[in-house]
């Protein structure tokens, strides 16, 4: 694969990176190099070889799969009902506010 600097342009384009015109000859054979080295890589007989995530083999450790309340419906109900007091609150304290603001402005609300 041939890269040239309209090429190399193009994937400045699309990854949004500014490069100046002076580097784009520079980039297209820092890019044609990497580009040579995966053609190499695409060489390798990798028949038999099982795709790896990490260099040891690990098994992490794994739950069931279960949905539940997570056991805190109390603290949950109860966060609920004061969010539910301060925003009833807050919303009498911004309808007060507003309706003080319209009327010294001779607005009404």
């Amino acid at each position: 694969m041939s890269l040239d600097k309209a090429t190399v342009a193009r994937i400045a384009t699309l990854a949004r990176i500014k490069v100046a015109d002076a580097d784009l000859d520079r980039m297209a054979g820092e890019l044609q190099a990497i580009m040579s080295w995966i053609e190499q890589l695409n060489e390798v007989n990798t028949t038999g070889v099982e795709p790896m995530t990490s260099a040891v083999e690990v098994t992490l450790p794994q739950r069931d799969d279960v949905v539940n309340d997570g056991g805190y419906a109390d603290r949950v109900l109860e966060y609920r009902r004061e969010t539910a007091a301060v925003t009833a609150a807050e919303s009498e304290l911004a309808h007060t506010g507003l309706t003080t603001w319209a009327r010294t402005n001779g607005g009404a609300a």
